[in-house]
């Protein structure tokens, strides 16, 4: 999210928080600008998509955002915005739970922007490293603490993708979901990362 919009956007937030917190919608309708209407999220924004994910990964994020787990490395300039934003949105006593499950009630958006790549050695590598928590399709493991890959953005996935590899992310003693996907995201070779992109791309 550009600075200018956050800075437009924060006290706002904070508004909303207090008075509309009641009504999960009404405070996603602040989340909608960087993450879209029906959370098929805003590559102009850099906002990924939510519908799809879990309400337990949402929730735990959220959590982390706040908790300082998550967005809190100096080169991770999206990161550090969205824990001010969440932060200012959803105050200690807010209930997110309630907003985690409004979002994940939103359908899959149907979109798709294909990757090029070699798109069996993607699926070999990703069976091999991410299928077993991610499932074979994409389509997320709650009970292994994995989100949904498929028709997410994949600019996202693969800067996320480098934090993790870089250490940017999953560092936290509290993320330890975070560790392990930063351990896994170690194994795989740089010059595989764009087959694999390619690959989830398809699903």
């Amino acid at each position: 999210m550009p600075h200018f919009v956050c800075r437009f956007l924060l006290p706002a937030v904070f508004f909303t928080s207090l008075c509309a917190w009641a009504d999960p919608s009404a405070v996603y309708a602040t989340c909608a600008a960087c993450h879209g209407e029906k959370g098929q999220g805003n590559t102009q924004m850099q906002g990924p998509v939510l519908a799809g994910l879990s309400a337990d990964y949402l929730t735990r994020q959220l959590l982390h955002f706040q908790n300082g787990s998550r967005g809190q490395h100096a080169d991770d300039v999206q990161g550090q915005q969205m824990a001010a934003m969440a932060k200012s949105l959803l105050p200690q006593d807010s209930d997110i739970q309630a907003l985690a499950a409004y979002i994940e009630k939103m359908p899959v958006p149907n979109e798709r922007r294909l990757l090029p790549g070699d798109l069996k050695t993607g699926n070999a590598y990703y069976q091999n490293n991410c299928g077993a928590c991610h499932g074979g399709q994409g389509q997320g493991n709650p009970a292994l603490k994995a989100p949904r890959l498929a028709a997410q953005d994949m600019d996202y996935l693969r800067r996320q993708f480098m934090h993790f590899k870089q250490g940017l992310r999953g560092n936290a003693d509290a993320d330890k979901a975070g560790r392990q996907m930063a351990m896994m995201a170690k194994v795989l070779p740089d010059d595989k990362i764009e087959d694999v992109l390619a690959f989830i791309s398809s699903l």
